[in-house]
């Protein structure tokens, strides 16, 4: 194991043969991202990035979900306004796309939950497997919240972009995500990482710098079209978000902070059609 990942706590990290694992390792809260959790991320795209005995890397997560998107506790007592979230949202942007801009091939194997956060980081890596089972969606607007990472509108067509983010469905199944780009493959429920790592094993045999080549290549074509800038101007509006009261937020922060989650999640799913509510521990 690379130096300085001995102590992960938060996720967990291998590597065989040229292929990376990074697993997401708080299956208790679906596996939900908080900040120490970005910190050891961060730590582990690093000596990827760094180590050229590895080719490819793959994310998963831990017990029955990928990722139930950021942890809520751990923002509910979070107040103040730009210099406040700037930087908390900036950090979420920045490990998020490091997925997105690693110089080496990120699998994403989905199972369960893919939601919120947890559906930014699998859109970021290249390619997503997802288990016949799993869910996707973006629900931060059921809560006067917003997505910092707005992948969406790269990856659909606006008319799509906009169904899923205005109505905040995080109820995508596989079918309707292969069918709107935003997976590449189904496969049969608990097999997605099996089905991952076979992908992933193959890429590791081609030459890595041609690989890192022709990612690059790929990014420029997104980047030409402004992809960039766009993105910093989401980030932005997250951040201004963020600092709004408005009615949904403060009451649902109310209701969180004076009965908990589950509570909170209940109030905020109660107000919309049953095709778009969530689970609890997810956001």
């Amino acid at each position: 194991m690379p130096d300085g990942l001995s102590g992960l706590q938060t996720v967990q990290f291998s590597n065989e043969s040229g292929v990376a694992v990074l697993t997401l390792n708080r299956p208790h809260r679906a596996n939900a991202l908080t900040q120490p959790m970005l910190d050891e991320i961060d730590t582990v795209l690093d000596a990827v990035e760094a180590d050229d005995r590895i080719r490819v890397l793959v994310l998963r997560g831990a017990g029955n979900n990928f990722c139930g998107g950021f942890d809520l506790d751990e923002d509910a007592g979070m107040h103040g306004g730009v210099s406040a979230w700037r930087p908390l949202l900036q950090r979420d942007f920045d490990v998020t796309m490091r997925f997105w801009h690693l110089s080496k091939p990120t699998l994403s194997a989905v199972h369960g939950a893919a939601v919120g956060g947890g559906c930014s980081l699998a859109l970021a890596c290249d390619i997503t497997v997802a288990a016949r089972g799993s869910r996707f969606g973006e629900p931060e607007l059921k809560f006067g919240s917003s997505s910092p990472v707005l992948l969406m509108p790269w990856l659909l067509n606006p008319k799509q972009a906009k169904e899923l983010m205005f109505t905040a469905n995080d109820r995508i199944d596989v079918e309707m995500a292969l069918r709107l780009g935003l997976i590449n493959r189904i496969v049969p429920e608990g097999q997605h990482f099996a089905a991952t790592m076979e992908m992933a094993t193959n890429m590791a045999v081609m030459d890595p710098e041609v690989m890192r080549m022709t990612k690059r290549a790929v990014h420029r074509s997104y980047e030409t079209r402004g992809m960039r800038e766009a993105m910093e101007i989401g980030l932005d509006v997250a951040v201004e978000i963020e600092t709004l009261s408005s009615p949904d937020r403060q009451a649902f922060k109310a209701v969180l902070m004076r009965e908990g989650l589950k509570a909170a999640l209940q109030w905020r799913d109660g107000r919309f059609a049953s095709q778009y509510v969530s689970s609890p521990q997810t956001i």
